[in-house]
């Protein structure tokens, strides 16, 4: 009698599969290709969401809201202050009465008529006077000169003054007069911003700028004023040609 070698049959090997064990090796390796393949899937995953998150495109952001000063009464010079500051607050009626009042008449040349009872129509001197209270100045142009000449990137905005028709209502009357416009730059597009617009007019690119001041610039009785800081003034460098 002896014992008979362990075959894996009968009551021991079955007891193995009966309560559901696997041998190690073959346990081992289903581990190996289950761990390699949830690595591989997770991974892959991840790396497809890192790659959609690299291509996808942020949104734009929103335009910039372009202020625009309507006519009221005669103060359009009012209105081209504002619009070429884009700011309602920057300058108000009070403040440009004010200054007309304390400038002494005998300075005055007035390519526009002055106010006395406070309703607008105010001349350049005014216009100047105020852009000095913010630390600016107004460049008077020579139209001699063609405008390609004008560092555009260290002017803050124009003001023209250009004839304009006058109105009674809806009427439009045969006469003209002098009116003060705003042209300002807003994220690299030149807009007329007239304050009898109904809305903002765009001229565009530099290039697009200049032909505009030209055509103003040709007309009777057109001038064209600079906005300038007071630094690009003392230096001179609203000038290009350095001349």
């Amino acid at each position: 009698m002896g014992s008979t070698p362990f075959s894996g049959k009968g009551r021991g090997g079955g007891g193995l599969q009966d309560l559901g064990c696997m041998p190690w090796k073959l346990s081992k390796q289903k581990g190996m290709v289950g761990g390699e393949v949830g690595e591989g899937t997770g991974g892959g995953e991840e790396r497809s969401d890192l790659r959609e998150h690299d291509i996808s495109t942020p949104p734009a952001p929103p335009p910039t809201p372009i202020y625009h000063e309507k006519q009221r009464r005669e103060l359009c010079a009012l209105h081209a202050l504002n619009n070429v500051f884009q700011d309602g607050a920057a300058f108000s009626r009070d403040t440009l009465q004010d200054i007309y009042q304390r400038l002494s008449p005998g300075t005055l040349v007035t390519p526009h008529k002055k106010s006395v009872l406070g309703n607008g129509n105010y001349d350049v001197n005014v216009i100047m006077a105020a852009l000095q209270t913010r630390g600016f100045e107004a460049v008077w142009w020579d139209k001699r000169r063609d405008v390609g000449s004008i560092a555009l990137s260290n002017v803050t905005g124009f003001i023209l003054n250009v004839p304009s028709n006058l109105r009674w209502g809806p009427l439009r009357l045969p006469l003209k007069r002098q009116h003060w416009i705003g042209v300002r730059e807003v994220d690299g597009v030149y807009y007329n911003l007239d304050s009898k617009l109904r809305s903002p007019h765009t001229i565009g690119n530099p290039d697009e700028l200049r032909k505009f001041l030209r055509h103003q610039l040709r007309g009777k009785n057109c001038e064209l004023l600079l906005v300038v800081s007071e630094e690009v003034e003392i230096h001179q460098t609203w000038r290009s040609d350095g001349c």
